[in-house]
């Protein structure tokens, strides 16, 4: 069997490295030039969900080294008032890892080298009896018995493979940077949220080498193009949106870095679809806002359990639609889940009915 593969993020990555791991023969396409060429977070929480599913498709000696970067932080998440007193606390259970993006990036790339061509954007797939056929921008095609599509949010896959599917705005605008982590270490929790007036929120979370720090707003209350901002122009620009807070938040606020704006959207839970030899993960499938915490892990079991399926040495379409269903029951319900988080703290639009 040879699996084709639309997207090396984590989750394309992982199912990449779980289907090499169990002999399947996988190539994966990317429409960026390099792994490297824009901002997409830094700091990721791994629950049980994640932390088992990356183990399985990374083997244990990669597993094991990937440990020695990950923190792990307080399983508690605190929001503050602006005058950091303790509004509400929730104590989680299992275990929680804080992780660097680029460092699991990097782990789950360390053996894919040959396996990824960068620079493939997907303009269509057509799908036979026996295989599915990717065609790209630049003119050449991929083969397969089956196409993956792990392209994120824009999923070009998913466009064409369930058109009905729709994403939507959240209302809401997130601006990502770093801060030293000498200035959060007593706010060493899973998540930490400082809420203010307007749905303003400062959000922060240790990891090993550092803090990360997000603004989220109403995307109303910000200027129309943040992107093109420069970075003091985005710390005045959220300074003068927390004047008034805690003096500590301030601080840290002043060595706010590495800072970039993220307009947050969602999929809207749609009805089981008719299986086909194309199929979907992660972002592609069931993006969410960051209000539940689950978008990493939820992209790492999808492709765990995809890599079982298609190793499993079932019925291909049998297999594809046990993981179909069990991929959208609980991706979907993350969805809904992150929707009445992201009401109720971050101020983010109702989700739209199905």
């Amino acid at each position: 069997m040879r699996v084709i593969v639309i997207g090396a993020g984590l989750g394309g990555l992982a199912l990449a490295g779980g289907l090499r791991r169990s002999g399947i023969d996988v190539a994966v396409y990317e429409r960026d030039p390099s792994p490297v060429v824009r901002g997409q977070g830094y700091r990721l929480h791994l629950s049980d969900v994640g932390i088992d599913a990356a183990a399985s498709v990374l083997g244990p000696g990669r597993w094991s080294a990937f440990l020695s970067t990950a923190h792990t932080p307080k399983a508690r998440f605190i929001r503050f008032d602006t005058e950091l007193r303790v509004l509400e606390e929730h104590d989680f259970e299992g275990r929680h890892l804080a992780v660097d993006r680029q460092e699991l990036r990097d782990t789950l790339l360390a053996d894919l080298d040959r396996v990824i061509t960068y620079g493939k954007h997907l303009t269509a797939f057509r799908t036979e009896t026996e295989h599915v056929t990717a065609h790209f921008e630049d003119g050449t095609t991929a083969t397969g018995e089956v196409l993956v599509g792990a392209d994120g949010v824009n999923s070009a896959v998913r466009r064409q493979y369930l058109p009905h599917a729709r994403v939507v705005g959240t209302g809401l605008t997130q601006l990502y940077g770093k801060i030293p982590r000498r200035s959060a270490e007593d706010l060493d929790h899973v998540f930490s949220a400082i809420t203010g007036s307007g749905h303003r929120v400062v959000g922060v979370a240790l990891t090993r080498d550092y803090a990360t720090c997000s603004f989220s707003a109403r995307t109303d209350e910000l200027p129309p193009e943040p992107h093109h901002m420069r970075q003091h122009q985005l710390r005045s620009l959220v300074a003068e949106m927390t004047y008034g807070w805690h003096p500590r938040v301030q601080r840290m606020l002043a060595g706010w870095h590495e800072i970039f704006p993220l307009a947050l959207r969602t999929s809207v839970p749609i009805a089981p679809w008719a299986t086909t030899r194309v199929t979907l993960l992660g972002d592609a499938a069931h993006a969410m806002s960051p209000a539940a915490g689950a978008g990493a892990n939820l992209a790492l079991q999808d492709a765990a359990r995809l890599a079982a399926a298609l190793s499993g040495g079932g019925p291909l379409i049998s297999e594809l639609r046990s993981y179909e269903r069990g991929m959208a029951g609980s991706g979907f319900a993350a969805v809904r889940a992150s929707a009445a988080n992201g009401a109720r703290i971050l101020g983010q639009d109702p989700l739209p009915a199905c």
